[in-house]
């Protein structure tokens, strides 16, 4: 089962959410919260924010337990950038954008191996038998 949290029109550019959200995916939930507090970007605290949202959505309306899952994917997009402009000599202005993105985190539940039981030789040959 997956289950995602969203935080939309955060006020950092997407290249930057990038280079962290590169470095978690694939992670489980314990080491990407150990990862990102020692991560020294601005981005990370945004991250942690984020994936808190994520595990309380997993924990509290789908009963999942926090130590089975993974993050499946991290995506980041680009939100609308908000247009400013710097006045610049001779009454001339030299416009620029502040950035925002959009982060998206989708977790998922570990694989459960389930081992079927092993026949023992014994069992394998008592059939045999039986069946001539």
């Amino acid at each position: 089962m997956e289950v995602r949290a969203i935080a939309k029109s955060v006020r950092i550019s997407p290249r930057k959410l990038r280079l962290v959200a590169d470095s978690m995916r694939d992670m489980q939930i314990d080491d990407a919260n150990r990862m990102l507090e020692v991560t020294h970007k601005r981005a990370a605290k945004i991250f942690q924010k984020a994936l808190r949202s994520a595990v309380a959505n997993a924990v509290n309306n789908a009963k999942l337990e926090t130590n089975n899952l993974l993050i499946a994917s991290v995506m980041v997009n680009e939100a609308p950038a908000f247009k400013r402009f710097r006045p610049s000599t001779r009454g001339r202005i030299h416009p620029y954008k502040k950035r925002g993105s959009h982060l998206t985190i989708v977790l998922k539940e570990k694989a459960v191996k389930v081992v079927a039981p092993v026949k023992k030789a014994e069992e394998k040959k008592d059939k045999k038998e039986a069946s001539k």
